[in-house]
């Protein structure tokens, strides 16, 4: 098979589309005329932009005709360049798979190419067209125009802007009939390019039904035939490596020993610039023990970087078709392969990291492997005899490390280490029953999904400790917003893409990179109400996890505000605001989830029409009971003030949108309705200052000083300071008694040691009277004992 040379029209068509937006820039009149204070006037400035861009016409047509001959070499540059991609598709094997995926991409880019450069020249015609009009309008004015009321300078400019303009039209009608003419011959080449296109993705199809649906022989079959098969793998590979004797081919065995040749020189200069760095350019400050302990691994992961940048170098710089795509494949890998080390090192201390390299060796192997064969362009034939058996012994050499060195690393990678092993043995399933791109498609997804995983989890531990570091758990929201949309919401985002990127990562592997991402935008939902694709869905998911952000930082910052003016009521108000945001916030996400989704919302009002009439009713004392729970949390009542409702004395201990928890003075919870509360007439208790008027009654005896007893209990109580102190305590005469003459204390006292303070208060009375010697009287009688014999001899 003889691969023919071939590179997708790039530089010149870019050149050609450029060089038209050159032209159009120079060829658009940029002039025109304004409302002038008369026509003589405005027939004087029309004259004169039209002299000028006449000029520009006659100075560009000599560059025009240059540019346009360098466009028609474009046009046959595209036409060959065509041509020899549908000579490398149609020429194609299909037993050749990797051969004939990249055929196919080369077909389906040039045509994505091409269409692309032919839309600025129908940009172009179309402008063309609309001066052509305007010229033509702006003619029949002029020719139409009265010239009896026009001067005589009026009257000759009138006939030279006449002239001009159809001079200009008539220039402008040529270059649009010169161009017409490209555009034909792009249009040719465009049916020509598309049937190339239909047939490639025609071809994807099979090669994606050979994968996922079409299963080869079993590997025990291929055993069973070993002597048929071992033949024809032999014709294969002569058929596919041999060497051109009379033309030099990109694509031949020597190509491929060149490039590992030369890849094996790349390893040896990427080493002795590893070397020089390492031990004479790194700063003595960064020789730290940490890392000379791992200087090693230092060494070998910064040698995969070198090798990837040398590689990278010779991608961009070399004009090599087999190079290209082989060092595009190589940078791919060396990076992957680099990400894969330098979680280990930044995450694993000197005794881990060892074990880690030797447990991630089987599935690094494997990864290489393939993308050998897919450089090399591999003939089905050999893949199928002799990946079963290499997948075989990397899944027992996989299971074989973990055993060994299971108990030497971490969890989280014991974990990935035994989701490589379930990678190896689905893939090792699928080998030997005959899906043996399938079980490649699956390795390298793995590969790439680990990869994103290690990475991931590396920059989630170094943020983690450098928060933990920074003590951001103690600060306050405005000092840890960044950080926590850093950790909470992009890492989870970059986890979901990471799962999409290597499912494209493993189709690239097969070129179907396009292919792949056409088959995640494909809608499998799809019906007049609603349309869901798996990129639809990841656009979701991932807006739920910002809006969760949203949602947590806004209440985090009104608890803040909250807090700052008002610690005393922060709670309740926090606790409004929180259902608030949460019905804003995610009542958003979900009708921007809707829309994404294209929901038909007609069913949507016909439903909540009917239902809100129903659920009105239902729900008309839960509406009443939030809208009491609202106007409490607004301020009348807060969680933590004393309240008596229905003769019950407690503690506001929580208030929701429906009801209000109190605990009682005994212990005992109990729940009122918050419209109950307002039926009820419930009190505050410590709405006014947290001090209640409680009223202390004591009798003196008839005769005492009341001034003298005043000043005493009033000097005594004050001393206890239990009291309010903006209000002194009162005593005043309430009523004169049968026994005592009575007095009402008045003192105001802490709700939330009343009982408490009642007592100490009446022990400071009883002890000052007695003090002072003031009687407190009690009712007295006198009882007189009568003897019934005495009383029988009175009688007598």
């Amino acid at each position: 098979m003889k691969v023919v040379n071939c590179q997708i029209v790039n530089s010149q068509i870019r050149r050609a589309a450029l060089l038209v937006l050159v032209l159009l820039a120079y060829t658009l009149p940029n002039h025109a005329v304004l409302k002038e204070k008369n026509i003589d006037n405005t027939l004087s400035i029309l004259r004169i932009e039209l002299t000028r861009y006449h000029d520009e016409l006659e100075r560009q047509s000599g560059f025009m005709k240059e540019q346009n001959e360098n466009i028609r070499n474009n046009i046959f540059s595209v036409l060959n360049k065509s041509n020899q991609n549908s000579l490398m598709l149609y020429s194609q094997k299909s037993e050749y798979i990797f051969d004939l995926t990249y055929a196919c991409n080369e077909a389906t880019e040039q045509y994505k190419e091409f269409h692309h450069s032919v839309t600025p020249f129908r940009m172009y015609v179309d402008e063309i067209n609309t001066d052509i009009a305007r010229y033509d309008s702006l003619i029949a004015n002029l020719s139409n125009m009265y010239t009896i009321t026009l001067s005589e300078r009026a009257k000759i400019d009138r006939n030279v802007c006449l002239t001009l303009a159809i001079n200009i039209r008539r220039t402008l009608k040529d270059n649009r009939e010169q161009l017409n003419d490209y555009i034909r011959m792009y249009e040719a080449t465009e049916l020509q390019l598309k049937s190339l296109n239909d047939y490639a993705n025609q071809k994807y199809e099979e090669i994606q039904s050979s994968i996922f649906n079409n299963s080869g022989d079993s590997y025990i079959s291929v055993i069973s035939n070993l002597s048929r098969v071992w033949k024809d793998m032999r014709s294969s590979v002569r058929g596919k490596y041999h060497r051109y004797n009379n033309v030099h081919s990109d694509w031949d065995i020597r190509a491929i020993i060149y490039l590992f040749v030369s890849l094996l020189i790349y390893s040896f200069i990427a080493i002795a610039i590893n070397m020089v760095v390492m031990n004479f350019l790194i700063p003595k400050r960064w020789k730290t023990a940490g890392y000379l302990d791992k200087k090693a691994y230092f060494m070998i992961v910064n040698t995969v970087v070198f090798l990837a940048i040398i590689l990278g170098i010779i991608r961009a710089v070399s004009s090599h078709n087999f190079l290209i795509m082989a060092s595009n494949l190589l940078v791919q890998y060396t990076w992957l392969l680099s990400a894969i080390f330098i979680s280990l090192i930044i995450r694993m201390d000197k005794s881990e990291i060892r074990g880690a390299f030797t447990v991630y060796a089987p599935l690094v192997f494997m990864g290489l492997l393939v993308i050998v064969f897919r450089i090399v362009l591999i003939p089905n034939d050999l893949v199928n005899l002799i990946l079963p058996p290499l997948v075989a012994l990397c899944a027992l050499w996989q299971w074989s490390v973990i055993k060994r060195h299971q108990a030497k690393i971490p969890r989280s990678d014991v974990l990935y280490s035994y989701m490589s092993l379930a990678a190896f043995i689905a893939s090792v399933i699928c080998s030997w029953t005959g899906y043996t791109l399938l079980s490649v498609q699956i390795l390298i997804w793995w590969i790439m999904m680990l990869t994103c995983i290690l990475t991931i989890t590396c920059i989630r531990g170094w943020l983690k400790a450098y928060g933990r570091r920074k003590h951001f758990d103690d600060k306050p929201i405005t000092k840890t917003w960044f950080f926590n949309f850093l950790y909470s919401a992009l890492l989870p985002i970059l986890g979901i893409h990471s799962v999409i990127l290597a499912v494209y990562w493993a189709a690239e592997v097969f070129n179907l990179g396009d292919t792949t991402k056409q088959f995640l935008a494909t809608n499998f939902i799809e019906g007049s109400g609603a349309s869901v694709s798996i990129f639809g869905l990841v656009q979701v998911i991932n807006m739920f996890l910002i809006f969760k952000y949203i949602n947590t930082t806004l209440q985090r910052l009104l608890q803040l505000y909250f807090e700052r003016s008002d610690i005393s009521t922060a709670g309740t108000r926090s606790l409004m605001t929180k259902n608030v945001v949460q019905v804003a916030v995610w009542g958003t996400w979900l009708l921007i989830s809707l829309a994404m989704f294209k929901v038909d919302n007609t069913w949507l009002v016909v439903v909540s029409g009917g239902l809100s009439t129903g659920i009105g009713f239902a729900m008309k004392d839960i509406l009443e009971n939030i809208y009491y729970g609202v106007s409490l949390m607004a301020g009348r009542v807060k969680v933590g003030d004393y309240i008596v409702c229905d003769g019950i004395r407690g503690k506001v201990s929580s208030i929701s949108y429906t009801s209000t928890m109190i605990e009682a003075a005994d212990g005992s919870i109990i729940a009122f309705t918050n419209s109950q509360l307002f039926t009820k007439n419930y009190k505050n208790m410590t709405k006014n200052n947290g001090f209640i008027l409680d009223i202390l009654e004591v009798g003196v005896a008839y005769g005492t000083d009341l001034k003298q007893c005043k000043t005493l209990l009033v000097n005594a109580i004050k001393k206890l300071e239990l009291t309010d102190p903006a209000r002194d305590p009162e005593v005043v005469l309430k009523e004169f008694g049968d026994n005592s003459v009575n007095l009402d204390i008045r003192v105001w006292i802490s709700v939330l040691t009343q009982y408490k303070d009642c007592g100490i208060i009446r022990e400071c009375i009883y002890e000052t009277l007695n003090d002072n010697n003031i009687e407190i009287p009690f009712p007295q009688r006198d009882v007189h004992i009568i003897n019934n014999d005495e009383i029988k001899e009175e009688n007598k």
